[in-house]
């Protein structure tokens, strides 16, 4: 698992992997981008990185295999996730736009807080992931399965969850604006607390 050292510049957030300081206090944060990038391409396994509050736009990360990382506070924007493997990583409280995770393998994940926005997990397995808090819309989970996943207190709209497992996913206190779960277990899900 990452290791969490704390911002030089003493602003008390994560020092990014390989740095002393935070993504907010780099001199230059697009080499430090790049670097980061740079070593992701160059290792289909990535263990333990820290790239905490950092901004990736256009990179594709596909087909690549994430355990224990820290993506917390970090910025997506169109880019390509799709067969990917994530495990025990976090990316709570980071922003997605545009974004395809589509055929992934995503377990043990925190997405707490986080935005998405015209995004697609179709065709994934996604068990045990935490949506608690997110703000959903315009994204699709068409065709995956999302035993035990929680999205409490999210905020779905205009989203899909077209032929899914929802086995155990809990919905509760989960705000639903034009929500389709067509042909979902449904049933199997949480939406209410038990009396």
């Amino acid at each position: 698992m990452f290791t969490i050292s704390p911002c030089a510049a003493g602003c008390g957030k994560a020092s990014i992997t390989d740095s002393n300081l935070c993504f907010m206090h780099q001199a230059n944060p697009e080499k430090e981008t790049r670097r980061i990038v740079n070593y992701i391409s160059k290792n289909q396994f990535v263990k333990n990185i820290n790239a905490a509050g950092m901004r990736f736009c256009n990179v594709d990360f596909s087909k690549h295999h994430f355990y224990g990382c820290n993506f917390r506070n970090a910025f997506f924007e169109k880019c390509v996730l799709s067969e990917t493997e994530f495990v025990m990583s976090f990316f709570d409280f980071s922003e997605f736009n545009g974004c395809n995770f589509s055929n992934s393998n995503i377990q043990f994940l925190s997405f707490a807080g986080a935005v998405f926005y015209d995004c697609s997990f179709d065709n994934s397995e996604l068990l045990h992931v935490n949506f608690c808090g997110a703000s959903i819309a315009k994204t699709t989970f068409d065709n995956s399965n999302l035993y035990n996943s929680r999205f409490v207190n999210a905020n779905l709209d205009t989203s899909t969850f077209v032929n899914c497992n929802l086995k155990q996913t809990s919905f509760l206190n989960a705000g639903k604006k034009d929500v389709s779960f067509k042909s979902s277990n449904n049933a199997q899900a949480v939406f209410e607390a038990e009396k």
